[in-house]
């Protein structure tokens, strides 16, 4: 029967004679037959990627005591890595293609210009005062805030104000290192040019005309205010009262794509004490509680969360959120590998 042969054992490497074992090593060959069930696992795939969590009050004074013992000179990037346990502390990653990050930037503090091959976004956590400077546009920190820093272009973190400023870090770096295309340049402080996307692309459905052209730029916007992402959702909320996924995708305003190439970006609101759950997909997920209170559900393990609170999710899992007040709206943050999934073909939605 051939269901009998697709699931029956295959043999062992230590069922192979020991010389024949070396022979193949000398030769720098690789028998498939006793892995082919872990890299074709049937049904569906087995992701190292773990349903984890991390609460933003354990990291925080972790993350301001790495202010006292670690200036920014000797840091250039002052983080604690969000490291996911399945797939080993010492990778530094959230899922297969995410990468993770809580930042520290204090009073008076520069980090110093650098580009890199990995796609980068920042997701504000709290204080007022900073800002990036990307590709000469200086772009504003406030909470809820996502400002991106593409492959690429030169972006360094300057901080005016008076109060330390966290923010999240969200990365492709796994991917692009392995696939040994990772690196970075240091340069010089950027001149401010005059101009801001988040002004220029400031209401959705119209896009600025120049000379009956649209913008050069790949990635004309930078800045996504989170007041601005807030206010659609919403508006989305009163005018669509019967629909369930109350969620914005953050895009590239003059192509609707998504804004970066490899991982997508979204925020979500729960109404007061709704349940949802989310379509069983094949890219991991990761979600930011910006206002209120979450229960993450993945399968049978389930994750608190407050506000500043992150958690991943494999794919290939059941998902559910709660807004766990009955009486005010949930605003969450969402990153994903969707676009990677549908530029390789193996986007998957179970529903």
């Amino acid at each position: 029967m051939i269901g009998e042969h697709t699931m029956q054992e295959l043999g062992r490497l230590e069922d192979l004679p020991a010389d024949y074992v070396q022979a193949l090593r000398d030769l720098n060959l690789v028998p498939l037959w006793p892995s082919l069930r872990g890299v074709l696992p049937p049904g569906k795939p087995r992701p190292n990627t773990r349903a984890t969590a991390w609460a933003y009050e354990s990291i925080k004074p972790l993350l301001l005591k790495a202010g006292e013992l670690t200036p920014i000179e000797k840091a250039e990037r002052r983080v604690l890595v969000l490291a996911n346990p399945g797939h080993g502390l010492e990778k530094m990653q959230a899922s297969a293609a995410m990468y993770l990050g809580m930042q520290l930037l204090l009073p008076g503090e520069w980090a110093p210009s650098h580009r890199h091959t990995p796609n980068a976004v920042r997701m504000i956590v709290e204080g007022e005062g900073a800002y990036t400077t990307v590709d000469g546009e200086k772009c504003p920190m406030s909470r809820g805030d996502l400002i991106l820093t593409p492959t690429g272009l030169w972006h360094e973190h300057g901080h005016d104000g008076s109060e330390p400023v966290v923010w999240l870090d969200v990365l492709d770096l796994p991917l692009v290192y392995y696939m040994e295309a990772s690196y970075h340049i240091n340069g010089e402080r950027q001149t401010v040019k005059p101009g801001q996307g988040d002004r220029a692309y400031a209401r959705g459905g119209v896009a600025p005309t120049v000379m009956f052209d649209r913008s050069d730029k790949r990635y004309p916007m930078l800045r996504y205010p989170w007041v601005d992402a807030r206010a659609a959702l919403v508006s989305l909320a009163a005018d669509r009262p019967d629909l369930d996924a109350v969620q914005v995708t953050y895009v590239n305003p003059e192509t609707g794509a998504d804004v970066e190439n490899i991982l997508g970006f979204y925020a979500l609101m729960l109404r007061p004490g709704q349940t949802l759950r989310l379509p069983v997909r094949s890219p991991a997920m990761v979600f930011h509680v910006i206002e209120g209170g979450a229960e993450v559900k993945v399968e049978d393990q389930r994750f608190t969360l407050t506000e500043a609170d992150t958690c991943c999710a494999p794919g290939y899992t059941e998902v559910s959120l709660v807004n766990r007040s009955a009486d005010t709206p949930t605003f969450v943050f969402i990153a994903d590998e969707s676009p990677l999934h549908r530029k390789l073909g193996v986007f998957e939605n179970r529903g």
